[in-house]
């Protein structure tokens, strides 16, 4: 996820898509933290804290206990995109043009407006199903990285 094209989002944001793609492939069961980040290959411990503020942002459900784990909060057709990466990524500027001396003169800060605008209009295009339209494939991948 992250570097495609030339735009790099954080890692952050690239974990909690995985996660929430792993979900949205396996909707007719529980998965566990612990099947994600062997799937991935990432930190459990991680993945944690992503699974923690995707379930208090609404994207994820979990349920506690002997033969829980954590689910899709809502359909995948339901969960966009743009929001999930305006969510992670937060509303900052792409660069931090206010501490520079020229930025009164400078117009890279209205481009890099435009820029940005022009990509969350694309991501705001995307759906979870969307991306995990292949869910099958997905899922082969998937079982053989775990």
């Amino acid at each position: 996820m992250a570097g495609g094209g030339g735009v790099r989002l954080t890692r952050y944001t690239d974990y909690a898509v995985r996660v929430l793609m792993h979900l949205a492939v396996h909707p007719d069961r529980l998965c566990s933290i612990g099947e994600i980040a062997e799937a991935y290959a990432i930190s459990r411990n991680h993945l944690m804290k992503i699974v923690n503020d995707l379930a208090n942002a609404g994207y994820i459900a979990s349920e506690r206990g002997r033969g829980g784990g954590i689910r899709l909060a809502r359909p995948a057709a339901e969960i966009g995109i743009g929001a999930l990466v305006r969510h992670t990524e937060g509303e900052d500027e792409l660069a931090d043009c206010g501490r520079c001396v020229v930025a009164p003169a400078c117009g890279l800060s209205g481009a890099l407006g435009a820029a940005l605008g022009a990509f969350m209009a694309v991501l705001d295009g995307y759906s979870l199903a969307d991306i995990t339209r292949r869910r099958a494939a997905l899922e082969a991948l998937l079982d053989v990285a775990g």
